[in-house]
């Protein structure tokens, strides 16, 4: 396989994962705009038995369009559950490139092929609402405070040098996904996000953040209660005090962090 300047094999098919509970306004739309945008990326749709009709939905986009795929789950356990159960797909089926994208249309499709040129040189890309050209359209104060609020803790807790922790647009090289992510992650919730950059940094990985515009959805409820926050609160600080009793020391010499300005 011809190997890149850092020795990185191409980057091969891509696979968007977009899980989703009750998310039937803003799926079609989504999906559409994405693979006009983008037509060599494949989506998959890993919904979590919707009783909003979401999952049938995904099924008339995949009868539509060869390159949309659906994952029925029995039922709503996490996004954390669901993201993991897309990856383990798509990796089965050899894709080169994994990607995270919330259903609510959040996450701009516009902006994907900026994570992906910054994958060539790299192993995780994450899209950053908090490096220099990043910034958050319609979301009220207290989000913004909250979401400022956990990336700072988390960074300071886990010692983690990125400025958006718990961010959900990333791109994966598959191969990060299959040898060190994809095993023992336990949380479910949000705090998932910041388990996957705590142990893509902690291996050794090459990860690097874009600036990204992340808009508030326009329609339906935000996933976001107090349960999400508690988890992620005490997961973080259970992992910081681990790695300060003599966890598995990380590997920041390995570790290579770029703001890649737009």
């Amino acid at each position: 396989m011809r190997e890149d300047a850092r020795g990185l094999p191409p980057l091969g098919r891509v696979l968007v994962v977009i899980p989703t509970y009750n998310e039937a306004d803003n799926l079609p739309p989504l999906v559409r705009r994405l693979r006009a945008l983008m037509p060599a990326c494949d989506v998959l749709v890993a919904d979590d038995d919707s009783p909003d009709g979401t999952g049938k939905l995904a099924d008339e986009l995949s009868a539509a369009d060869p390159g949309v795929h659906v994952l029925h789950r029995p039922g709503k356990e996490g996004l954390g559950a669901a993201y993991l159960a897309g990856f383990r797909w798509g990796v089965e089926r050899g894709y080169g490139v994994l990607v995270e994208m919330d259903g609510d249309g959040s996450h701009q499709p516009e902006e994907l092929p900026r994570l992906l040129t910054a994958l060539a040189s790299a192993d995780v890309v994450l899209g950053s609402r908090w490096v220099p050209g990043g910034r958050i359209v319609n979301w009220p104060r207290y989000r913004q405070l909250l979401s400022r609020g956990g990336s700072a803790y988390s960074r300071r807790v886990l010692g983690l040098p990125i400025r958006d922790v718990t961010g959900g647009y990333r791109a994966f090289r598959a191969g990060v996904l299959d040898e060190a992510l994809l095993h023992d992650v336990a949380s479910q919730g949000y705090c998932f996000q910041v388990d996957l950059a705590h142990r893509a940094i902690r291996a050794g990985h090459r990860v690097v953040e874009v600036p990204i515009t992340f808009v508030e959805r326009a329609h339906g409820n935000s996933k976001m209660s107090r349960d999400i926050v508690v988890e992620a609160l005490w997961r973080v600080t259970a992992w910081g005090i681990a790695a300060r009793l003599g966890g598995s020391p990380r590997r920041q010499a390995h570790l290579h962090h770029d703001i890649r300005e737009s």
